[in-house]
């Protein structure tokens, strides 16, 4: 027998952590391989993950609600004929560890409470709930003693810690030897920016009184990741806005003339929100530049043209994506709205579904908004948001006043890679097609 230890799961493209929000299993339960053991979130997509073993769960590492980088351990598995690396190996672990310990500990005698043992390069890693619940109880997590898989910090050892009265302060910990201080330890840029994002994310909540008749409403995993991509969209990108009005006068009257006959022959609803992905898939593949991304060194611009749609339920709001929607018609768009948003309202969304977006669309028109400024999908580019479509009273080229269908088209954009002028030309040409849909120009099939 042996233990094998499995980790959080990759659940999306440009996830980077998810959140257990249930587990299926307990220490002891015997499982198959790719039985699910637990059920994730993550700002993308909720799933259950399966198990990389068959044999028993040996330990949860993770607890629910902890929120563990993609990588990190979630639990271990006992498994048959597991563990039989070759004998030889182990004082070679042993010996590099042992190493490692002692170039860590100063010249001095060491501190009463040893610092809890380091992961990756050895520097102490949290879970951003580790790191939010030692800042709302002021505990020193270098005095703490982690029980976790290689010495890590888990919640329960903070719950006790705190159940027991006696917190470790940063004033209590022994004083630095003064005959010789230690070297700097230069972090790198890429950790630095990694735990300043957990340390925002583990900044303590906002101290609100709760009156009476007040409801307290736990803050769900899915809440959560969707609060954190938001938070980082808005923190990273600097967002831009620009808005176009456009006169869809002919389109609605196309529409409302096919839209009872296709639902007899179909089987679904031809909606107006599938001549807008459609007018945007091909808009996209004429201007690729605002089918792009931000990567640091580089701008990566997508070869493929994935629409993500805005879907939202009651308590969260999900992006599924119309893969390669410029080669689609419009039924064929029409179709694939009506069954991701099936699937996102019946729970049966998958990862897969969410994966490989390069521009999101958002229906804000559905429930009667006429301007928005959306926060971008990170890390894609720009964001569009359709509104409602109504009635106004429009001067036209002859200067006649009439009443025409008009709706505001806002878009919102990553002004690291995107300039007002190709934005420009780009709302432009989607208002072109648009206004040019009509039973003689447009077809759906």
């Amino acid at each position: 027998m042996g233990i094998e230890n499995m980790k959080m799961p990759q659940l999306g493209e440009s996830v980077t952590e998810g959140t257990i929000s249930k587990w299926l299993v307990s220490p002891g339960d015997t499982v198959n391989k790719y039985d699910p053991i637990a059920e994730v979130q993550t700002d993308k997509v909720n799933a259950e993950v399966p198990s990389s073993f068959t044999g028993t769960i040996k330990e949860l590492i993770a607890e629910e609600g902890d929120t563990l980088e993609v990588g990190e351990m979630i639990c271990s598995i006992e498994v048959e004929g597991a563990g039989s690396a070759p004998s030889e190996e182990a004082p070679k672990e042993e010996k590099k560890e042992t190493a490692e310990t002692a170039d860590e500990k100063p010249s001095a005698a060491p501190a009463k409470n040893p610092a809890p043992k380091k992961e990756a390069g050895n520097k102490a890693r949290y879970s951003p709930a580790v790191l939010k619940l030692s800042q709302d109880h002021d505990i020193d997590l270098n005095q703490v003693d982690g029980t976790g898989n290689g010495g890590r910090i888990t919640r329960k050892d903070l719950k006790k810690i705190i159940e027991s009265g006696n917190i470790p302060k940063a004033a209590d910990a022994p004083a630095a030897p003064q005959t010789e201080a230690p070297a700097p330890q230069q972090t790198p840029v890429k950790e630095q920016a990694q735990l300043t994002a957990a340390q925002k994310q583990a900044a303590p909540a906002p101290n609100v009184p709760v009156m009476p008749g007040d409801i307290e409403i736990p803050v769900t995993g899915i809440r959560k990741a969707i609060a954190s991509n938001m938070v980082r969209s808005k923190h990273e990108a600097p967002h831009a806005w620009t808005m176009m009005e456009v006169d869809v006068t002919n389109l609605v009257e196309y529409r409302n003339t096919l839209k009872t006959e296709f639902k007899q022959r179909e089987g679904f609803n031809l909606t107006f929100f599938a001549f807008f992905v459609k007018a945007v898939s091909q808009a996209l593949k004429e201007f690729p530049q605002i089918n792009s991304m931000w990567a640091g060194d580089k701008i990566i611009q997508k070869k493929d043209i994935n629409i993500s749609i805005a879907v939202a339920t009651d308590d969260a709001l999900f992006v599924p994506v119309i893969k390669t929607a410029d080669e689609k018609t419009i039924k064929g768009i029409a179709r694939e709205i009506t069954d991701l948003a099936g699937k996102v309202r019946s729970g049966k969304l998958k990862s897969e579904d969410m994966q490989g977006g390069t521009f999101t669309v958002n229906n804000t028109g559905s429930f009667g908004s006429v301007q928005s400024m959306g926060i971008i999908n990170y890390p894609q580019a720009a964001i569009l948001q359709v509104e409602s479509i109504v009635k106004r009273p429009v001067v036209m080229n002859n200067g006649m006043i009439a009443v025409r269908d008009m709706v505001n088209l806002c878009l919102s954009l990553d002004h690291r890679v995107l300039d007002g002028l190709v934005c420009g030309r780009f709302l432009q040409r989607i208002k072109e097609i648009l206004e040019n849909t009509s039973k003689e120009n447009t077809s759906v099939y």
